[in-house]
């Protein structure tokens, strides 16, 4: 093996092994606290909706577009699943289809107003999230709804696997899926292309317009389901509950730009990078830190994250 070849490999490995230091350290700090099934457990069941929330966020990335709203998207879905199932009784196998066209609908609302008026995404999105929290607002009358059905706080918080709630499987299913489709499908190839230029792409006979529609709906459903994992997690819907993971993810998806496939945005980097940010902020508190460390964690990965993907993504070209 070359001495470049052992570098791309550092390179797309260097954050899972930067993950394991971190986790040696605080296990060697608190080994009685933090280095327990029980706290791994937690780790991993606790932030599944913050995996599915990066996944819904790299998609439209990976076209170029951002989608500011899918937090608020999920806070909406959560809130109509608390308000059909416990309010109006509702079964919840009838409200989660209900609840992913939802999802679907705001994706695709959001598409028809940046493609057809030509506007940039951040400025659709972050409107289309104001607009949301202001309905999700008006429909709750600003309150926590609880009382949701016990079966679908069975099938994802209660029920386990190896101790981890099935929620973590459910987000690593949908992992995998985005993996698959990002890196073996038309589409994910087509995603590739169009983020790395909508002219040559168009060029090359790529249905840009379309692929950057799907995109968005998918985050969309990404949302949604999000939205109705969280409501299975708390069993309640809190009308701010997805204001606070919209930076974590962000903070993840470029971080997980930088292993795997880096460079890239990345299901698997993504996956990563939730937990290596989750173990760190967990680790912290472990110690004795206050909860203002989170912040400061979650902002300054983000900017790590997104110069150390613009070093990456630079030399990538340079270097075709």
């Amino acid at each position: 093996m070359t001495r470049s070849d052992w570098a791309e490999q550092a390179e797309r490995f260097g954050l899972i092994f930067v993950w394991i230091v971190v986790i040696l350290l605080f296990g060697a700090l608190r080994p009685d606290s933090f280095l327990t099934w029980s706290n791994f457990s937690t780790i991993l069941g606790s932030e599944a909706v913050l995996v599915i929330v990066t996944l819904g966020l790299i998609v439209p990335l990976t076209a170029g577009d951002f989608d500011l709203s899918i937090a608020q998207n999920l806070t909406l879905v959560s809130m109509l699943t608390a308000i059909l199932n416990a309010r109006m009784g509702l079964p919840i196998g009838e409200v989660i289809p209900l609840m992913l066209l939802v999802g679907a609908a705001i994706g695709a609302i959001n598409a028809a107003i940046i493609l057809y008026f030509r506007v940039h995404s951040l400025i659709v999105t972050l409107g289309m999230g104001t607009f949301l929290h202001g309905v999700t607002l008006w429909v709750s009358d600003s309150q926590t709804i609880g009382g949701l059905s016990p079966a679908l706080l069975k099938y994802v918080i209660i029920n386990r696997l190896f101790g981890i709630p099935f929620s973590f499987y459910y987000a690593l299913l949908l992992a995998l899926g985005v993996w698959y489709m990002l890196g073996y499908t038309a589409l994910g190839q087509q995603l590739l292309f169009t983020g790395r230029g909508r002219e040559i792409a168009r060029l090359s006979g790529v249905p840009v317009g379309r692929v950057r529609l799907m995109a968005l709906v998918i985050s969309g459903v990404l949302g949604a389901i999000a939205g109705i994992l969280y409501a299975g997690t708390t069993g309640s819907a809190n009308p701010s509950s997805g204001t606070a993971l919209l930076l974590p993810a962000f903070a993840a998806a470029f971080l997980g730009a930088t292993c795997i496939k880096p460079g890239r945005f990345n299901a698997l980097g993504s996956v990563v990078a939730v937990y290596f940010l989750v173990t760190g902020i967990n680790g912290l508190s472990v110690v004795g830190f206050q909860t203002f460390v989170q912040d400061l964690f979650y902002g300054g990965a983000l900017i790590l994250a997104v110069i150390i993907s613009q070093l990456v993504s630079g030399r990538k070209e340079r270097a075709l």
